[in-house]
This record gives structure tokens, C-alpha cells and sequence, in this order.
């Protein structure tokens, strides 16, 4: 039952990400963006994997190997979107 309500979690925090990363793409800006931040995220969902591998393995890994990669995506853009910031300034 405890799954459920993780596997809910999950989703609703991994639909945050697209318009996110949407958003990082096409504005190619760090504004509103906090590196730390997305990091922490991503070390958080890479440790859910880890926790599902060390024993409590089912379904919902596929949740936490999905968020992570959109918040790695995400990393990416943001120092994409750095450089662009700087060749600009420069």
C-alpha cells in the first residue's frame, strides 16, 4: 500500500520537471535556477534508486530512474545555459 502513495509522489514531482527543463531550453537563462538545488534533487532521487537496489526492490525504481533523469537533463541545460550567458556578456 506504502507503494502508492510513493509511486503518487513520484509522479507528481517528476511533472514539474518537462515544464522545467521546457523552460530552461527554450530561454536559454539561469534565472529562477538554483544549481545546489538540482543537485540536491538528483542526489536525493539517485539515493531512492540506491535504497530500491539495497533490498525494496519493485516498480517504482522506473519512477526514480525517470525523475532522475529528467533533473540530470535539467543540470544539463542549466550550464548549457550558462555558457550562453557568458559568451554573451564576454
Amino acid at each position: 500500500m506504502a507503494q502508492i502513495f510513493e509511486g503518487i509522489m513520484l509522479v507528481c514531482f517528476g511533472s514539474a520537471w518537462p515544464f522545467s527543463i521546457w523552460k530552461s531550453y527554450v530561454s536559454k537563462k539561469t534565472s529562477g535556477k538554483s544549481l545546489p538545488f538540482l543537485w540536491i534533487i538528483f542526489t536525493g532521487y539517485i539515493c531512492g534508486i540506491a535504497y530500491k537496489i539495497a533490498g525494496n526492490t519493485d516498480k517504482i525504481i522506473y519512477l526514480y530512474a525517470f525523475n532522475s533523469l529528467l533533473v540530470f537533463s535539467d543540470i544539463i541545460l542549466f550550464y548549457r545555459n550558462r555558457k550562453f550567458e557568458k559568451r554573451k556578456t564576454a
